[in-house]
Order: structure tokens, then sequence, then C-alpha cells
């Protein structure tokens, strides 16, 4: 079940998948150029766009505050190269409704080019999401060089542990909420092979979720370390839970510090993480970690998904930019029952959940605090910027504590 990233594992486990990516390979160099094709003649169209116009009176999510008939009716008919469809990138919107926590998203992009094909909604639903950003005008920063991270150590009586994502997407292949069972597994092969290249202390094993045992499964969800099968109705609606375990899989190395997802929300999730607070070690090992794959993925002819007023092109608008999350679990428990607790996260452009989870309540005011923001910023900004907020966070817990007023 727990396969080592030898040589020997690429021969057995990727000669499986060959042909798939080989496949994906073949599609993407052949496949149309001509974004906002008609839709093929397969079905004849009995009805008016505005007769296929979803009911969202009720609704209360990003997508739902833009979608407007006349935008409805400019693209029903249209498909990205790749052949996805509006409705296709709207469909979980028009199934949830809304979230009891937060205005969610509600539309996901097919592919690359859905956020261009279909931009005068996803543009909207990206300004919106994204704190006024504007990809007609705005470019987006990339910065990945962790010496410039400054008092990266926090203080280890009240943050628990530290920990950095993002989720990558490779070029020419759908992503996952409409991806075919061979682009599935070409994503799989693709990154299966970048895994036998990276350094000593990167290095690891692959786990692959088809051959793993339910009870081995609920230890590395216990354990915060895998992916469980989407439940959530904003994720099924989106087709995430297509064709479960099939092609998915952990990978993590031989500390546990370094983990990547293989075809869970995006075709990876890229993942550092530490117990205690020194977050710029957490950072400075993601870094290395990301651009070693990116280096070897190159190498074997393929390439992430990105453009300079998008920066890294995932499957939800809402981690474009960067996707990056970089948070802490920290004990606030004084500072949390203020009144203003949440207005200062604002101001700090941080958020906050429980340590579950985005649907989950903090205990013993413990919380896992996050920057806000992915797209108009640098990692390294963001990353410095949830360093400089948490420490303001834990100053303030601290006089608190000595009965001081804030």
């Amino acid at each position: 079940r727990l396969t080592p990233v030898i040589k020997m594992h690429k021969i057995a486990t990727l000669g499986a998948t060959a042909a798939a990516a080989g496949c994906a390979g073949w599609f993407y160099k052949n496949r149309s150029e001509g974004a906002g094709a008609r839709l093929p003649p397969t079905r004849k169209l009995l009805y008016p766009p505005s007769a296929d116009f979803p009911n969202l009176k009720s609704h209360n999510n990003v997508m739902a505050s833009h979608l407007t008939p006349g935008v409805y009716a400019k693209y029903r008919d249209v498909t990205t190269p790749n052949g996805f469809t509006l409705d296709q990138c709207i469909q979980t919107g028009v199934d949830n409704p809304g979230h009891p926590f937060i205005k969610t998203v509600g539309m996901v992009a097919c592919d690359e080019e859905s956020y261009t094909t279909f931009k005068d909604i996803f543009y909207p639903v990206i300004k919106e999401r994204h704190n006024g950003y504007d990809p007609e005008s705005d470019t987006h920063p990339i910065d990945m060089d962790s010496t410039k991270i400054k008092k990266g150590q926090l203080d280890e009586k009240y943050v628990l542990s530290c920990r950095v994502r993002t989720g990558r997407a490779v070029r020419g292949l759908s992503h996952p909420p409409v991806c075919s069972r061979a682009e599935r597994r070409a994503v799989e092969s693709i990154l299966c092979e970048a895994f036998t290249g990276l350094s000593s202390d990167l290095a690891g094993i692959i786990t692959h979720l088809v051959t793993m045992s339910e009870e081995d499964q609920d230890k590395l969800i216990d354990d915060h370390f895998l992916f469980d099968k989407p439940v959530s109705p904003l994720l099924t609606c989106a087709g995430m839970a297509r064709d479960w375990p099939d092609a998915r899989g952990i990978f993590h190395n031989d500390e546990k510090n370094f983990l990547v997802w293989v075809n869970e929300e995006d075709h990876m999730r890229v993942i550092s993480m530490e117990k205690g607070g020194n977050m710029k070690s957490v950072f400075t090992r993601f870094c290395k970690g990301i651009n070693q794959m990116e280096s070897i993925i190159q190498g074997n002819g393929w390439e992430f998904q990105k453009s300079e007023n998008l920066g890294y092109i995932l499957t939800c608008p809402s981690n474009t930019g960067n996707g990056l999350r970089c948070g802490v679990h920290v004990k606030l428990p004084n500072l949390s029952k203020n009144k203003r607790f949440d207005d200062l996260l604002l101001n700090l452009r941080l958020q906050k959940r429980g340590t579950g989870g985005v649907d989950t309540a903090a205990v013993g005011g413990t919380f896992d605090i996050s920057n806000l923001d992915r797209l108009g910023k640098s990692e390294v900004q963001l990353v410095q910027e949830v360093i400089d907020g948490v420490q303001k966070l834990v100053d303030l817990e601290k006089m608190l504590e000595k009965r001081k007023s804030v």
C-alpha cells in the first residue's frame, strides 16, 4: 500500500498510466484553438437562453450576484476549446444557494480556458472575491524567495502549528470537476514521475487510495495528512467525487512535513507543515518542494497553468493567484471574546475558522488563522502578513492575560 518513490516504482506504477499521459499529450497538441466555439450539433436547441436561465432568486453566492440573463444568453451555447460549457461551470452554484458560514463562489473552472472564454462572468466574480482585483488591468506578482521572510519564529506557547499549502494544475489537462478518467490518470502519472526526482529531504512514498484499506485512510485523515472523499454538496455537485478513488493519492516525505495530494479539488495540492511556530522553516520547505516539482515537470515536457493577470490557475476562482493558504493553529481564549475580534482580523487581512475546517467551531479558544487574500499579492507578501498579523494577535492576548485593556 505504501510505495517507496524510487525508479522501480516509476517503472512499475507509471507503466499502467503511461498510455493515459500519452493520450492527454496528444489531445493537448491536437485540440481546437478556437476559443468560444459554438456547441457542436449534437442536440437541437429547442429553447432560447432565456428559457434556460437558472432560478437564482434565493441564492447567496458570488456567481449568482453577477450572472445576468444577458451574460447567460451570450455564453449558453459557447464552449471552451475543450468543449466545456458555462452551465458546467455554474452548476454547483445553481444547486447550492448558500452556505451558513461563508459566501461561496458558486462556480468552478472546467479548464484553464474557462476563465477567458466566459470572462464576463468569471472576471466580476474574481473582482468581488479578491478584494477588488481587476483581471482586465491588474498583474499578479509571484515571489517564492523564502529568504525575504522576517521574524518567522512565532511564540510556541500560543502557536501550536504552522502550515502553508497551495494548488497547481497541469496545462493541457481538464480540471477535476470534468476531467476524463484518462486525464486524471495522466495527472497521477506526471506527478508520480516528478516525486522520483525530489531531493533526499523531500523524498518519500506515494500512497494510492485505490489500494488503501478504510482503516489506513481513516488514520491518515485523523492525522490531517489525507483528504476524504468529497461529501459536501458544493463539491459533489461540481463533479469532484466521480470515479472515486481512481487515480487519487497522497505523497509525503519521510518526516511527514511535506505532502502532495493528487487529484483532490485540483490536480495537486502541495502542503508544508510542522508543529510549533517556525513559519519561516515551513515556508522555506514549501518553496523548495514546489520549485523542484515544477522544474521536474517542465523537464518532462509539461508545465503548470499560469497567466500574468490570474497567476497560477486552479479549479476554484477563489484560489486564482497563488492559491496560497498560510495558516497557524493559535490559542487566543481571551482575545477571541472581544467584540472587535472579527474587525481586527479583517483589518489584518486574516480569517479564522475552527481547527477542524471551515465548517467547524473553535474549541477552547484555539483557532485556525490564515491569510484572507490570494490574488494581487505574492507568496512572500502573504506569508509575511500572516506572521506579522499573528504576532499582533499574540501580543494582544498577552496583554489581556495581564488584565490590560486593548
